[in-house]
């Protein structure tokens, strides 16, 4: 198997497409008939894209279903970062919202803050903490 991307399914494809690229600054490989798309998110690879979750669904099997909300995440993106803080600031001057802010977590070996997407899905940025 090779990797390829981590896939969100999404209900308002636009407000999506356009918080990754404008808020989170990713470059866009694909926007395809406001249904698909596709960032650069590493030298080389895909790694994430957005597709519109009224045409997968009736692929598995459940296009009468609603998507899930309201509960605990089973799923989180997370992005490396060269300085969260910086970073934290940076994307607060665009607009985006933080569920908390910049922290240590020693024994994850990190610093983290976390935020979400337009459609809830729960997004890390994190920066190694240096060992002595």
């Amino acid at each position: 198997m090779k990797f390829n991307n981590v896939r969100l399914l999404v209900k308002d494809y636009r407000k999506c497409f356009d918080f990754y690229t404008q808020k989170l600054g990713f470059e866009p490989l694909w926007d395809v008939e406001e249904r698909y798309g596709a960032f650069k998110v590493a030298d080389g690879i895909e790694g994430l894209a957005i597709f519109l979750s009224d045409y997968m669904a009736p692929v598995v099997g459940n296009a009468d279903e609603v998507q899930p909300v309201g509960g605990r995440e089973k799923s989180m993106i997370s992005f490396e970062v060269e300085n969260v803080d910086k970073t934290h600031g940076e994307l607060r001057g665009k607009g985006v919202s933080f569920i908390n802010e910049p922290t240590d977590m020693p024994g994850w070996g990190m610093r983290v803050v976390h935020l979400r997407d337009p459609e809830e899905n729960l997004i890390e940025l994190y920066t190694p903490l240096q060992t002595k």
